[in-house]
């Protein structure tokens, strides 16, 4: 255990592991980063196949997945979408980005996003830069279900204040 912090326990996070099995952390972690894209209608075309993945997960993942697949499959895809961008897109405190809760729009971000490069490099992944940023959690979690889960467990909890900031 850490030391006492001014939130808590510092450093309890640290050595933690996941609490289900990795085939059922990648599905989650799959399905996730599907469910935290924009809406369209390719996601919704998914969302028979994403039902089939998330009817195998565990309680705790299984009934809130099952719940946002509800919400996008009866939903109004113009009005998901709105909600999207009113959430991530406008709302600074729910950005998808990690390293933008620590560290803002400065120079020390671009360091944190070097290093999410470095971690992938080191996993044998070459980030293609065309895409999101190597911070944003879509691409965390997916890199972490195909590619390399310790890694990116690691990248999750050492930035878990912005997954902490966004859960709520």
């Amino acid at each position: 255990e850490g030391e006492e912090g001014a939130r808590g326990p510092v450093g309890r996070h640290r050595d933690a592991q996941p609490g289900i099995s990795e085939s059922s952390l990648a599905d989650t972690w799959q399905v996730v980063s599907l469910l935290l894209d924009y809406p369209d209608e390719v996601l919704v075309s998914r969302v028979p196949m994403l039902r089939g993945v998330v009817g195998a997960l565990p309680d705790a993942q299984r009934e809130p997945l099952t719940e946002m697949l509800d919400t996008i499959e009866h939903g109004d895809l113009a009005a998901l979408q709105q909600e999207y961008v009113d959430t991530f897109d406008v709302t600074r405190k729910c950005s998808l980005h990690l390293t933008y809760f620590p560290q803002g729009d400065t120079r020390r971000r671009g360091v944190a996003l070097v290093e999410f490069k470095q971690a992938y490099r080191k996993a044998g992944v070459e980030f293609d830069s065309d895409a999101e940023l190597p911070d944003h959690l879509c691409v965390v979690l997916e890199f972490g279900a195909v590619q390399d889960w310790a890694t990116a467990w690691h990248l999750l909890t050492r930035h878990r204040v912005g997954v902490e900031v966004l859960g709520q």
